[in-house]
């Protein structure tokens, strides 16, 4: 029997389906390049539906795995795999951009240990009672029954260690003035300043909170094909409601800059602000793990540790500028070479965090820029290379029994 690869796609904060290029471009050339590389297996290739990334990544991940599930599951049956879980004809790996990156890692870790890295206790505990349970508590082995069975967590440019301080010093003062520009479009901004509490005049009915999660998976279309597919969930909505009393600027604020380091500045648009703080936050609670550094290494430890001992790759192509870039004056900060400027922090060389490859942008003049454009070929001239490093780290995972083990037709 013919095993199947399946690559499935995830993307970033604020992205949909489109992130991979239009009509699924990258995707299909991706898996292309695979298929070519793994002629053993059959190789498809699935991108997640847009999803709200909005609320919590736990809550996130859940929903993503019983998605995912049913697609193995849908591939299995179709296949007539005896014992699925013991000797899968089907193995994944996941395509992350940016944040869904996180996504797919914390989906591994999941199914690996059915604990994810983040936890709400965690929050509660003070840093003292966190490192005696860590020094207390062994990191027991994973699970090598994974079911759907992970080959691999591909990233493209996520910030698995943090997002590199260079993008707020580079970007900071662009992105001021677009949040601000969005800000001043409130009327009473002026007396939001003085301190003054806010006045709603005619306040909308409150709308009924629904949660920005993915669709049933039952509502999804097969796309198990040969090509990229693609689901078309129904659009979550937001919650309405007014900002409350002035003095929640400073949240706001922080909000605001938070986001806007993150390159998402330009959907704090005037009717995005009105219906609230929770607007806000609901997004950066998602987003928040990024701040949570101790959090951020553990997971990264955690996909060392499935590499070594479950031999399930783990990669991270990060974008890095080029010539376009290669030295800018920022009055708040002064001059920073090309070669530093990455839009995420990126491992010392004695640090254990998996492969990451440098994918270089001539053409971008700054790390949003690089970090969005990586899968336009106009707008990124390393786009080949891009997809070829990705294509032999995928083969590289792929160097094991169960690949030499499948029959070709």
């Amino acid at each position: 029997m013919k095993n199947t690869l399946l690559l499935c796609f995830i993307h970033g904060f604020k992205g949909d389906e489109s992130t991979f290029g239009k009509n699924f471009a990258f995707v299909e050339h991706l898996r292309r390049h695979v298929a070519d590389a793994l002629p053993k297996v059959t190789v498809r290739a699935v991108v997640y539906p847009t999803y709200e990334t909005r609320g919590d990544l736990g809550e996130c991940v859940t929903r993503f795995i019983d998605w995912l599930i049913n697609k193995v599951v849908d591939l299995e049956v179709a296949a007539g795999t005896p014992s699925p879980t013991v000797n899968p004809s089907v193995r994944v790996v996941l395509v992350g951009h940016s944040m869904g990156g996180i996504v797919a890692a914390e989906t591994a870790i999941r199914i690996a240990w059915e604990r994810p890295i983040h936890e709400p206790a965690d929050d509660d505990e003070d840093s003292a009672e966190k490192d005696s349970r860590s020094a207390a508590t062994k990191t027991p082995p994973p699970n090598s029954l994974m079911f759907p069975y992970i080959q691999g967590v591909l990233a493209f440019d996520t910030p698995y260690l943090g997002i590199s301080p260079g993008v707020v010093a580079h970007n900071a003062e662009s992105h001021y003035m677009t949040a601000s520009s969005a800000l001043a479009q409130i009327s009473s901004l002026t007396s939001l300043w003085a301190g003054a509490k806010a006045v709603q005049t005619n306040p909308a009915p409150p709308k009924p909170k629904v949660a920005g999660e993915l669709p049933p998976a039952q509502e999804s279309k097969d796309t198990t094909g040969q090509g990229a597919g693609k689901d078309t969930p129904k659009p979550a909505g937001g919650g309405g409601g007014g900002w409350g009393k002035w003095s929640t600027i400073a949240m706001a604020a922080g909000a605001v800059g938070a986001v806007a380091a993150g390159g998402a500045a330009a959907y704090l648009h005037k009717e995005k602000i009105s219906q609230g703080l929770g607007w806000v936050t609901s997004h950066l609670e998602f987003v928040g793990c990024l701040a949570r550094k101790e959090e951020l290494r553990r997971r990264v430890a955690r996909m060392v540790q499935l590499n070594k001992e479950l031999d399930v790759g783990f990669g991270n192509l990060y974008t890095r500028l080029g010539q376009a870039a290669a030295s800018k004056q920022v009055s708040m900060v002064g001059t920073v070479l090309g070669k530093d400027r990455t839009f995420c922090v990126v491992p010392s060389k004695r640090e254990q965090a998996g492969d990451w490859r440098d994918a270089v942008n001539d053409k971008a003049k700054d790390e949003i820029g690089a970090h969005v454009s990586m899968f336009e070929p106009k707008d990124n001239p390393g786009f080949e290379k891009l997809a070829n490093e990705a294509r032999d780290m995928i083969a590289s995972w792929l160097r094991n029994d169960w690949y030499e083990g499948s029959s070709i037709d």
